[in-house]
């Protein structure tokens, strides 16, 4: 987002100065002027239709919910994104409706302003066309903000009269929900000794160990984005399709926009450096990992590194540089370090006092089901001092 926002003000401050009559000195043939403004137009037109592919998938995956609307969790999730508080309020499925139709409706227009860019030169793009364009882009978002804020989305307070029949609904369901766990949790107690909070986790193995898991690897290398958005999915960092699309489009967009865009820019120079932005954009689509590593990071306490002063004493900027210099084995650690513990409550949890299957006390995940794995860390399986003493003699 910083990026973006440095290439966009850039360009718009270029653009200002072009049309106000600033850089007239240096620039003194108005056809080259006229020129330059095609091409700042062109670049700036090519970031906001990559920020639109950006914001689109979430907003998709809005209107997926509200149309599917189920009582377990889609509700809750998109309350959370458009109501003020995360609290329901009165008929407030159909005024989101109306937000998300209007975001719609933003990125629509700008697609259509980009084909415009693309599909007509400086001298024959009609302008009327443009305008309209520029207008529904510009209108939407705008209406869309006011909308949320003044309507009764933005209200502070919830309905009373909904809330007051909702009590008992919410209370009864609590309380059985409460009585079902409390039998879950004297279940898990009886088969699995007890399940307990890993205050202090570790990664499962270094950063190069890509061969403790072979599949992890190789999954990790050739089906980068599918193992990423399931791998959030799982930790709890929201729908899985969304971050796979969003994370493909940050990659792979920015290139193929702007190699269009510079189809449309008839000078060498200018247009093999348009070229390189674009694949410089697309490499940086890679901080989208590396931010969502440093999320992982944070929520479950895992350890930033040892040699934070490389990446300038902050452990979120060397997040990103694994995931810039080597996102397949950064995945890969993610993905380990996930298959390793349990998550429960946005918290690593394992076993305390299950044993191995050589008979030694272990800490271990609380799937019974799984095989033991060869892993890092403090659970690792192994047999006893006992049955190594025994395996010597013999």
């Amino acid at each position: 987002m910083i990026i973006w926002l440095a290439f966009v003000a850039a360009g718009l401050l270029l653009l200002f100065m072009l049309m106000t009559g600033m850089l007239d000195d240096a620039i003194p043939d108005d056809e080259r002027r006229k020129k330059w403004t095609e091409v700042i137009n062109q670049i700036l037109n090519a970031l906001f239709t990559i920020m639109c592919l950006y914001q689109h998938p979430k907003i998709f995956h809005h209107l997926v919910l509200l149309l599917r609307w189920r009582p377990d969790g889609d509700r809750e999730e998109i309350r959370k994104v458009y109501c003020k508080d995360g609290a329901s309020r009165p008929h407030d499925r159909a005024h989101m409706l109306v937000v998300v139709v209007l975001l719609h409706v933003t990125c629509f227009a700008q697609y259509y302003c980009c084909a415009l860019f693309w599909s007509y030169t400086r001298k024959d793009r009609p302008d009327w066309a443009l305008n309209i364009g520029y207008g529904l882009g510009t209108g939407c978002p705008v209406v869309a903000g006011l909308y949320t804020a003044y309507s009764p989305l933005g209200r502070k307070e919830p309905d009373t009269e909904e809330s007051a029949a909702a009590a008992p609904a919410e209370a009864a369901a609590a309380a059985q929900d409460h009585n079902s766990r409390t039998e879950n949790d004297d279940v898990e107690i009886k088969i699995y000794n007890r399940r307990v909070v890993v205050s202090s986790p570790e990664w499962s193995g270094g950063l190069f160990d890509c061969c403790d898991d072979g599949t992890v690897c190789a999954l990790s290398a050739t089906c980068t984005f599918c193992v990423f958005g399931w791998n959030m999915k799982r930790l709890g960092f929201g729908n899985m399709y969304v971050h796979a699309f969003t994370f493909i489009l940050l990659c792979v967009a920015p290139f193929l926009i702007f190699s269009v865009t510079a189809l449309n820019i008839h000078d060498d120079e200018i247009r093999d450096t348009v070229v390189a932005v674009g694949v410089l954009l697309g490499f940086c689509g890679f901080l989208y990992g590396g931010f969502w590593r440093s999320q992982m990071r944070k929520r479950y306490k895992l350890p930033g590194g040892r040699s934070a002063w490389w990446w300038c004493g902050s452990a979120a900027v060397g997040d990103c540089a694994k995931w810039l210099f080597c996102w397949t084995c950064a995945l890969a650690q993610e993905v380990r370090t996930a298959n390793f513990y349990d998550v429960e409550d946005d918290r690593f949890v394992a076993v305390l006092g299950a044993r191995n299957g050589e008979g030694a006390p272990c800490l271990c995940r609380s799937r019974a089901s799984r095989p033991p794995r060869r892993t890092h860390g403090a659970c690792r399986a192994r047999p006893c001092l006992t049955t190594r003493r025994a395996a010597a003699a013999g």
